[in-house]
Order: structure tokens, then C-alpha cells, then sequence
């Protein structure tokens, strides 16, 4: 007889074939049941979002294709024009003002008119020229300080017609200041006109300048 003890049974195997519940310390756990009619197993649901607690964003702001892309202020150089314009409608005022301070020297004008054209110098008639020439220097004087405060406030907009009108205006003034060389005006008429001309040319000058005319286009282009 041998004194060696046989070895312990192993596990019982079911009739059915299937593993025992224990299973052996090596063997792979058995798969999760899949779910009826798929063949596979279904994956978890993802989770909720989060909650925002400052409420939904607001929408993003649309911007309008083709917008102007030029200047949106007023450069240098309209700035000191259409300053200068209104000093050129200041200026006007003064000049009207002086008219009614040189009545005397209408009034010789007037006389030295009429006798070189052999009338009598009659005093009525020497009162109603220099009531005349007085009321039309107002009239001219009172327009040509609207046109100015006009002038600046279209061109101070961006009007790219009022920059032309500006520059015709202009030349009307420089054929009145020529014109107005050969007759007999005072002094302190004479120094605001010639004033006024160089005022005006500078002005001009600034607004066909290129910043100047960059901001016409910008400010004539169409607003989508």
C-alpha cells in the first residue's frame, strides 16, 4: 500500500455544461447580459448639462455688410475750415456795420458821380443815392453772412456738393474784390474785404485737401 494521499476532487461540473457559480480563481467574470432585441450591451446615458446661473448669452451683434470704413469725425483741416467760416460770417457783419459809418464818403461819391456826368448835384437826390447804397451794402452784407454760417454747416456735415458751391462762391468773391479796386471805397472797407479774400482762400484750400476729401467720401457713401 502507498502512504500517499490522493489528490482532493476538483469542482463539479453541472450537467448543463455551465461554469460553477464559484468559478475558479483564474477564470474571466461571465459578460453583462446584453439587452433584449440589440445583441449588445447599451452605453449609459450621457450626463444633464450644467445649468448656466447667469441665464443664456445674449445674441451676437450683426453688422451690416459694406459699411463705410472711412473717417467718422470731422478731420483737422474741416475743423479749422468751417471755424473760419464762421469768423469770415462775423467778419461780414462788421463790414455792413461799417456802412453806416461812411455816409460822408457815399455822399461825396455820389456828388462827384453826378457832375462828371453833367447833372446837378441836387441834395434830395444825393440823399436818396446814399439811402440806396446804404440799404444794398445791408442786404449784401446780411447774404454774405448766411452763405458763410451755410457754407459751414454743410461743409461741417460732409456735403460733398458744398464743398463745390464753396469754391464757386470763392471765385464770385475774388471778381467783386478786383472789381471793386477801381472804385472809391474806404480804408477800413478795403482792409476787411482783402481780409475776407485770403480768408476764403485758405479755406478753400483746406477743404480739397486729401483728409478733407476722405472724409466727403465717408460721409457721402450709402448707409447700409
Amino acid at each position: 500500500m502507498s502512504d500517499q494521499n490522493p489528490p482532493p476532487p476538483g469542482p463539479e461540473t453541472p450537467s448543463d455544461g455551465t461554469a460553477p457559480a464559484g468559478g475558479s480563481a483564474g477564470s474571466t467574470p461571465p459578460p453583462p447580459p446584453a439587452a433584449e432585441g440589440t445583441g449588445a450591451a447599451a452605453p449609459p446615458p450621457p450626463p444633464p448639462p450644467a445649468a448656466n446661473p447667469y441665464g443664456a448669452p445674449p445674441p451676437a451683434p450683426a453688422y451690416a455688410a459694406g459699411a463705410p470704413t472711412g473717417p467718422v469725425t470731422r478731420p483737422p483741416a474741416i475743423e479749422r475750415a468751417v471755424l473760419l467760416m464762421r469768423i469770415g460770417a462775423a467778419l461780414s457783419v462788421v463790414s455792413l456795420l461799417s456802412v453806416f459809418f461812411m455816409g460822408d464818403q457815399l455822399r461825396d461819391a455820389a456828388r462827384q458821380s453826378l457832375e462828371d456826368s453833367g447833372q446837378t448835384a441836387d441834395p434830395a437826390l444825393l440823399d436818396t443815392t446814399v439811402a440806396v447804397a446804404t440799404a444794398f451794402s445791408v442786404l449784401l452784407g446780411l447774404l454774405g453772412a448766411g452763405l458763410w454760417l451755410f457754407m459751414a454747416w454743410a461743409n461741417g456735415r460732409g456735403k460733398s456738393w458744398a464743398r463745390i458751391v464753396a469754391t464757386v462762391l470763392f471765385g464770385f468773391s475774388v471778381l467783386s474784390f478786383l472789381a471793386s479796386l477801381v472804385q472809391p471805397t474806404g480804408g477800413v472797407s478795403r482792409i476787411l474785404s482783402v481780409i475776407q479774400v485770403a480768408l476764403g482762400g485758405y479755406i478753400i484750400y483746406l477743404l480739397w485737401r486729401r483728409e478733407s476729401s476722405q472724409f466727403y467720401a465717408a460721409s457721402s457713401a450709402p448707409t447700409l
